[in-house]
């Protein structure tokens, strides 16, 4: 398989030529942080939110579900503190105009002492940095930073055991900044000092255009619960714990969008609100935390690709006890897919405080009145189709048509995220083959996504299902004029076998656990 560059690269090239991924507005040149999802695309993501939403809310008597507005009153977000407080650190470039969020850029600070000591050559303090870890830093600069340490071979490796990594946000002095290369154009000591930046879309609502009707593009789902927490309540009848999930779009306005879908300006999230005592608090974040891992096992992430990191004190948000994040490790590198956070009693609180409304719960056997904590599990619709997508991206040789090995791509799916479960295919447009072929598709699409293909060698036909991630091709040929059989032909292990044309739905729910 390829380096991690070229294996993304590939990705992304098989995403378009499929049909899973565009760039938004491509015949106009783009826009940064945008895309469009195609026919496979669309249908990847449904069945990651349909999977999600059965899992959580159809097999749970505990959760309900909420759609809530994309605007809203703006009071909302005053009381939430993304008004004041949802800012990223930004980094300008004064050379190349490059834009950075100064918290993604890791800045290795290096100080070379040269052979023999302070009376040679002069010591020498250098900055490298990148968007990315400190490996990304090193990886960048390596020939720079073997040149210093052939320059330099007193000290192990080249540099003093004492060398630092931190964000650019943290350096404060000017000596340090007059050092630092742009990660973008190499320059040394081009960039601004970080400046607050507030990520929330602006618009307005009504015919005027002033202070007063100002709104925002919600920049999360979980504001949206919070403000309809107690009409929930209130309709549902529903005792704690329970509940309250939401599917939907979201806004930021990211200062660096970068590795394709991942970091986006519109995005889609999957998030739960569980509300609960506080007492029970911890015993539920465990919970969730441990459940939602494992959901994307089950949906094929493998372990060694995923892990679940705890985040240290000084990470934790200021209204959260305690966060976990599930993290998977992109061809681009490990990054979050989800987040659970204990959340407190801070967003229900606040929300209390500003709008004057009661937000507290009332228990009917204790008599108790309070206001429950929240554990949220949040998580990326389309970071989490990038996780799968590269997950199941595999190459491996095959026989063609005419039986010579060559390179195959498949996507190897998960049966429930494939966006389709079974293509039918006449072996050749005559004989009757397409009509009987066309039956079988017509009584498979009433209850599974099926396709229908009869252009082209049967071969290329495979592998063209095979790179949309298809578990299962069906070719009506010769022999299923003379006893009604046809071929099923497995995505992962291309083996081919013969059943009767009748059996084909069954066969693939049987299969596919369907």
């Amino acid at each position: 398989m390829a380096n991690d560059q070229d294996r993304m690269e590939r990705i992304v090239s098989l995403a378009k030529r499929r049909g899973f991924i565009f760039p938004s507005s491509e015949i106009y040149g783009g826009i940064n942080g945008f895309w469009d999802y195609g026919p496979l695309g669309v249908e990847l993501k449904r069945n990651i939110k349909d999977a999600w939403w059965r899992d959580l809310v159809t097999n749970r008597d505990d959760i309900v579900g909420l759609d809530a507005a994309i605007i809203m009153n703006p009071k909302v977000w005053e009381a939430s503190g993304h008004v004041g407080g949802f800012t990223d650190p930004m980094v300008d470039c004064k050379a190349c105009n490059s834009r950075f969020r100064g918290d993604q850029v890791t800045v290795l600070a290096l100080h070379f002492i040269p052979r023999g000591g302070p009376k040679g050559r002069a010591s020498e303090d250098c900055y490298f940095s990148a968007v990315g870890s400190e490996d990304d830093v090193r990886a960048k600069h390596r020939k720079r930073i073997e040149k210093l340490q052939r320059s330099h071979p007193d000290q192990p490796g080249g540099w003093n055991p004492k060398h630092e990594v931190h964000a650019l946000s943290w350096i404060r002095n000017p000596e340090a900044y007059a050092k630092v290369h742009c990660p973008d154009c190499d320059q040394v000591g081009t960039l601004t000092s970080p400046r607050a930046f507030n990520l929330m879309f602006e618009t307005y609502a009504g015919a005027m255009q002033d202070s007063s009707s100002k709104v925002y593009l919600r920049p999360e789902t979980a504001q949206g619960i919070f403000a309809n927490y107690k009409n929930v309540l209130d309709t549902t009848r529903l005792k704690i714990p329970f509940g309250i999930a939401q599917i939907g779009k979201a806004f930021r306005n990211e200062i660096n969008p970068r590795n394709y879908t991942f970091r986006s300006r519109e995005f889609e999230m999957m998030e739960i609100e569980f509300f609960c005592r506080q007492s029970e608090a911890d015993k539920w974040y465990e919970y969730w935390r441990d459940a939602r891992f494992q959901w994307y096992v089950g949906l094929g992430l493998k372990g060694e690709r995923l892990r679940l990191r705890d985040h240290k004190p000084d990470e934790l948000a200021h209204y959260a006890k305690a966060c976990a994040d599930i993290e998977y490790a992109f061809p681009f590198g490990t990054s979050e897919l989800e987040g659970i956070a204990n959340r407190t009693d801070f967003d229900l609180t606040r929300h209390q405080e500003a709008s004057g409304r009661d937000m507290t719960y009332f228990d009917d056997e204790t008599k108790e009145r309070f206001i429950p904590y929240v554990i949220e599990p949040s998580g990326g619709v389309d970071r989490a189709a990038l996780a799968f997508l590269a997950e199941a991206y595999d190459e491996d040789e095959a026989p063609d048509e005419k039986g010579k090995m060559r390179k195959r791509t498949v996507l190897r799916l998960h049966p429930r995220l494939a966006p389709i479960k079974v293509a039918v295919f006449p072996l050749v447009r005559k004989d009757g083959m397409p009509e009987k072929a066309r039956a079988i598709w017509a009584a498979c699409r009433e209850h599974i996504a099926t396709f229908y293909d009869e252009k082209g060698a049967v071969g290329r036909r495979y592998r063209r299902q095979d790179e949309a991630g298809t578990p299962f091709c069906v070719t009506v040929d010769g022999q299923t004029n003379e006893d009604g059989t046809v071929t099923i032909r497995d995505r992962d292990t291309m083996k081919q076998e013969r059943i009767a044309a009748e059996a084909v739905l069954s066969y693939v729910r049987d299969h596919l656990h369907l």
